[in-house]
């Protein structure tokens, strides 16, 4: 929704501001300095991505339209299920949850949760270390070490699509100065015409210029920009998954582990601890 207000008060800020001045609209319209502008940007967007590269972007770019999925209810919601999970360890033993981590859609613990159990990747990031911690074969120091390297992974690939999107936006200004630099050249070819006429010429090669920077800063910079964004909020979530279950690993009871997961969310989703605590309460009394 921000997205679309956003590229609405652009149009109207620019193209309004020109009309204002006395500037005539039909003479920005100029299909054929889009045509040579998209169609160059494009066909570089392909040559300078790989394939995974360019399904990755694709597939992000819905993302742009839709609010952030990174609640704090849903952050509510993770902290309530690593503690209900926690608590079960503490008094059952790690065996006990063997059955919850290796099928999460029927465990009973994790399906209070719906939240959770609809980000795939966050419920195999959990799955996968509480089994490494129910194989008993590694310290908490080895499981920081491959919990940072996997977070790594998760943020260079999530960086990717981001990435592609503004190295588009760095190109879009250079391609309007060539559908720019095309136009002068059909202006000089028409060197013998009115100057009236020379006239539009030239204000049509403008144009690529103007639409080549605005596409760039005023369209597509900004989607890489919210796209990283959106990419540091994921990565939140796995760092509060790690930071509890290393407090659990380190001996801190279950309610001090989510405590110290709870430390590590933005400002603007943290619950406070009060909030925590009764949103714990009633998931245990559901």
């Amino acid at each position: 929704m921000f997205v679309i207000i956003g590229y609405i008060v652009i149009v109207a800020s620019v193209l309004g501001g020109f009309a204002l001045a006395g500037g005539h609209l039909a003479a920005l319209m100029q299909p054929l300095e889009v045509l040579m502008i998209g169609g160059a940007a494009i066909g570089a967007f392909f040559v300078g991505n790989t394939p995974k590269a360019v399904k990755a972007t694709v597939k992000a770019l819905p993302s742009v339209l839709k609010g952030s999925a990174y609640t704090r209810d849903m952050y509510m919601e993770l902290m309530s299920l690593m503690f209900d999970v926690l608590s079960k360890v503490r008094k059952e033993g790690l065996m006990s949850i063997e059955g919850d981590i290796e099928s999460p859609e029927q465990s009973p613990v994790f399906s209070k949760y719906p939240m959770i159990l609809a980000d795939h990747h966050i419920v195999e990031f959990i799955t996968d270390y509480l089994r490494l911690m129910v194989s008993g074969n590694m310290d908490a120091f080895q499981i920081e070490n491959l919990m940072d390297n996997e977070i790594e992974t998760h943020h260079h690939e999530g960086h990717v699509p981001a990435a592609c999107i503004n190295k588009l936006a760095d190109g879009l200004p250079a391609f309007g100065i060539v559908a720019a630099v095309m136009g002068v050249v059909h202006t000089m070819e028409s060197v013998g015409a009115p100057p009236a006429e020379l006239g539009m010429l030239i204000a049509h090669a403008l144009v690529g210029t103007f639409l080549g920077i605005l596409l760039a800063y005023g369209f597509v910079a900004p989607l890489g920009s919210l796209l990283e964004q959106k990419l540091e909020e994921s990565s939140k979530m796995f760092q509060t998954v790690k930071v509890t279950l290393l407090a659990s690993l380190n001996g801190y009871a279950p309610a001090l582990a989510v405590e110290f997961g709870r430390k590590v969310l933005y400002s603007t989703e943290r619950p406070t601890f009060s909030e925590l605590e009764d949103h714990i309460k009633k998931a245990k009394s559901k």
